[in-house]
């Protein structure tokens, strides 16, 4: 990776910067390296959860890696106890608040009150929005063998939100709100393939 080769390169005048610096890289790889191993644990140990085929579906989803897909799936469960998906919007705290005295009601940004874990994997997800839509190899590959149902949902889901993303950005909105809109709609489509997939009993 060009990244790592051009930190490598850097030097400083002073040796305590240069000391430091080197801590630093030292620190993220060995952070690296053990983020590895946790997913090649969750490799090992995912195919025999109740929830296997759950994770598979959500990676339907544009956005959604197999570690996002475990960590939603760790922190909400199974999406069909949400009778519809803005209850499950509001768990995140993907919804917008709002600020009320008297007849006057003022909306302003998303609560933040809910589960932050699976919120934060959502709006990381959401800026693979910002480009066009298509399959790639890496998403064909893991919509293999998944019910078609499943397939049509992530299709429809990354048609609407690449051009959601689009609209939102033309319209002069921030990126950050826009985000937040992506990772929203995320949620109801993540819900919708939770339907369509019954976790093993």
């Amino acid at each position: 990776m060009a990244h790592p080769r051009w930190l490598t390169r850097q030097k400083f005048e002073h040796p305590a910067q240069q000391i430091v610096f080197q801590e630093a890289i030292d620190a993220i790889q060995d952070a690296v390296a053990r983020l590895g191993r946790i997913e090649q644990q969750l490799a090992a140990i995912v195919p025999d959860w109740s929830m296997a085929l759950v994770v598979a579906a959500y990676q339907a989803m544009r956005g959604v890696s197999f570690v996002a897909a475990v960590t939603f799936v760790v922190e909400i469960g199974d999406v069909r106890r949400f009778d519809n998906p803005r209850q499950l919007m509001a768990f995140i705290g993907l919804v917008p608040g709002e600020r009320s005295t008297g007849a006057t009601i003022r909306r302003v940004g998303i609560t933040l009150a809910g589960n932050r874990r699976a919120r934060r994997a959502l709006v990381e997800g959401a800026w693979t929005y910002r480009f066009p839509a298509r399959v790639g190899e890496e998403l064909r590959t893991r919509t293999e063998g998944l019910p078609k149902p499943v397939r049509d949902i992530a299709w429809k889901a990354q048609v609407r939100l690449c051009g959601r993303y689009r609209r939102l950005i033309a319209a002069g909105k921030k990126k950050p709100v826009v985000i937040a809109a992506i990772a929203r709609e995320m949620a109801a489509f993540l819900w919708a393939i939770g339907r369509e997939v019954e976790p093993l009993t």
